[in-house]
């Protein structure tokens, strides 16, 4: 399943100093706070953080799918193919989602319509960016269930979410993102709710059909096992901004940031035996309601010192493409 090999450098996606926030009563939630990266044609890229830091909120940004009446991009580019995004009409952004970039939702029971078929819900996405006639669309959305290896497709393009299991349910998902053929795929924690037998043949899955179709893809989870397994390059996102990125051999051969360490021996080990209590991170992500003076990671940091707490470190280079926002990367390192 690993996936390491070199890829090209034609830039797909392209998004510079992305910055949304949320907007409340009485307060502003800063979710990004200006965060830089690219997604090459045919790689994986893994965004990797714990809950709250911005991962899916990036996702939504990117694909302008956030609550208008409580959040808003204020800043930034999100360049697909050189044309930005953030400037697109209402209809133009519609063609492009579900036709070149395609998402997976964490959740396919919210994210799938109990009223219709899951096959109707596939065709409909076909008709609309394809203009395929609805018997067409129908053979496709069949097609697309047996290629996700959902056996009986053409009793399944019938069924209705709840007629189906989890893993099933994510599949048709998956059906439903690919098929028409994107260029660019997001998976937002796609095996979440999915048990680990499951969750183990949906990233296969994904991958043989990445690799089939040549889809670059955004691979958004909690879980660095799954980026090890996954990704070629990976950005590790804290409070709102990105703190490392590196290829996944780089990353995990020497993470250069305190967060991204302490990610890392928080994944659980056998070696470690049974009885062994797993590191934890102490205290929690800061609140991005009132802004943050120093490093975000400092109150959490046991390698945090005055400068740490004073001043914003950015992202600066550890070795050529791999980059971190930490003041004392070069004691991580050794650590």
């Amino acid at each position: 399943m690993q996936m390491h090999q070199t890829v090209g450098s034609k830039v797909l996606l392209d998004v510079k100093d992305l910055e949304t926030h949320f907007y409340g009563e009485e307060s502003v939630t800063r979710a990004l706070g200006g965060i830089s990266f690219q997604v090459n044609k045919g790689e994986t890229l893994g965004v990797v953080g714990e809950s709250g830091c911005g991962k899916s909120v990036t996702a939504l940004s990117i694909l302008r799918l956030l609550p208008r009446l409580t959040a808003k991009t204020v800043g930034g580019e999100v360049r697909f193919h050189g044309r930005d995004l953030l400037g697109l009409s209402d209809r133009e952004m519609r063609q492009i989602r579900g036709h070149q970039i395609a998402m997976i939702f964490q959740d396919p029971m919210t994210s799938l319509n109990p009223v219709y078929t899951v096959g109707r819900q596939i065709a409909e996405a076909v008709q609309i960016h394809t203009n395929a006639s609805r018997s067409a669309a129908m053979a496709k959305a069949e097609e697309m269930l047996r290629l996700v290896r959902i056996a009986d497709a053409g009793r399944r393009v019938y069924n209705y979410p709840h007629e189906m299991s989890g893993g099933m349910r994510q599949r048709a998902m998956i059906a439903m993102a690919l098929a028409c053929s994107p260029e660019l795929l997001i998976a937002d924690e796609p095996t979440t709710a999915l048990d680990v037998t499951i969750q183990a043949q949906i990233l296969q899955l994904i991958v043989d059909l990445k690799e089939r179709t040549g889809t670059a893809a955004m691979f958004i989870t909690h879980d660095l096992g799954v980026v090890a397994e996954t990704c070629q390059r990976v950005i590790v996102m804290y409070a709102g901004r990105i703190v490392e990125q590196a290829t996944v051999n780089e990353l995990f051969a020497r993470p250069a940031h305190p967060y991204t360490k302490a990610l890392m021996r928080s994944v659980p080990d056998r070696r470690r035996g049974r009885q062994s209590r797993l590191p934890e991170i102490p205290g929690i992500v800061p609140s991005l309601r009132e802004p943050i003076v120093g490093c975000s990671f400092a109150p959490r940091c046991p390698f945090a010192i005055d400068i740490c707490r004073e001043k914003t470190p950015s992202l600066r280079d550890v070795v050529p493409g791999h980059t971190a926002a930490c003041w004392r990367s070069e004691e991580v390192i050794k650590a």
